[in-house]
C-alpha cells in the first residue's frame, strides 16, 4: 500500500494517517438533526484565527473566541473533550472513545478495539478556570518525532461570557520541514474550537 507523503490531507481536510468516519445521508430524522446541527452553527461565535509563524523547523496555530458561559464553565466543557472534539479526526471515527484527565501526567487518550489505545497529548499545566495546557504530537505530528505544545487560555469577559484562546506551538525538524503541516492543524484545530463553542450554545450548558 503506497503511504501518503507528509502534510497531505483529504479534500475535507482530514490529516493524513486520520480514519474515515462513516457518513450515511440523512432520512426524515436525520434532515432533523442536520437542521439542529446548523441552527447550532449559526448561534455559535466566529472564530479569530492566525498562523503567526510558519517555519521549516515550526509553527505556531491560533485561534480564539467567546463563549456564553462563565470561566468555570468553559474549562468544564474543555475536559468534556468527548462533547466536542470532530470525530472525523480520530483513529477509531468515535468521539465516545476520547477522555481527558486533568491530572498530573493526566492523558488526552483514545480508547480503540481489542484493547488498543492512542495518547495524543499528556496535560502538563492545569489552573481550573484559566490555563489547561497539553504537551505533544497530534496527528501525523506523532511519527515524525516533533514536539508540540497545545494551550487554551480562559478570560472572563463579564460573568456570563468567557474569551477563549487555542495556541498550538510546534517545533522539530523533518527532512521535508513543516511548513506544509501548518495549515492542516490549522484546519483541524479551528474546526474543533468552533465545535467547541458550538457545544457551549446550548441552553443548559451554563449549568452543567
Amino acid at each position: 500500500m503506497n503511504e501518503r507523503s507528509e502534510g497531505e490531507r483529504d479534500a475535507d481536510g482530514r490529516l493524513a494517517g486520520e480514519r474515515r468516519a462513516n457518513v450515511r445521508r440523512p432520512g426524515a430524522r436525520g434532515a432533523g438533526a442536520l437542521a439542529a446541527a446548523l441552527a447550532a452553527l449559526a448561534v455559535a461565535p466566529p472564530v479569530r484565527a492566525e498562523l503567526p509563524a510558519v517555519e521549516p523547523d515550526g509553527f505556531v496555530v491560533r485561534h480564539q473566541l467567546d463563549v456564553p458561559v462563565d470561566k468555570a464553565a468553559a474549562y468544564a466543557r474543555l475536559l468534556a473533550i468527548a462533547r466536542w472534539w470532530d470525530p472525523a479526526h480520530t483513529y477509531s471515527g468515535r468521539a465516545e472513545s476520547l477522555s481527558l484527565a486533568a491530572a498530573p501526567g493526566g492523558c488526552f487518550c483514545e480508547q480503540l478495539a481489542d484493547g488498543g489505545f492512542v495518547e495524543h497529548l499528556r496535560v502538563v499545566l492545569a489552573q481550573p478556570g484559566t490555563t489547561l495546557r497539553l504537551a505533544g504530537a497530534l496527528g501525523p505530528l506523532q511519527e515524525l518525532g516533533v514536539s508540540g505544545a497545545l494551550t487554551f487560555t480562559l478570560q472572563e469577559q463579564r460573568a456570563d461570557l468567557t474569551r477563549v484562546t487555542l495556541r498550538y506551538a510546534v517545533s522539530g525538524r523533518t527532512p521535508k520541514g513543516l511548513e506544509g503541516l501548518a495549515k492542516p492543524v490549522d484546519f483541524v484545530l479551528g474546526r474543533a474550537l468552533q465545535r467547541y463553542a458550538t457545544s457551549l450554545a446550548a441552553p443548559d450548558a451554563a449549568r452543567e
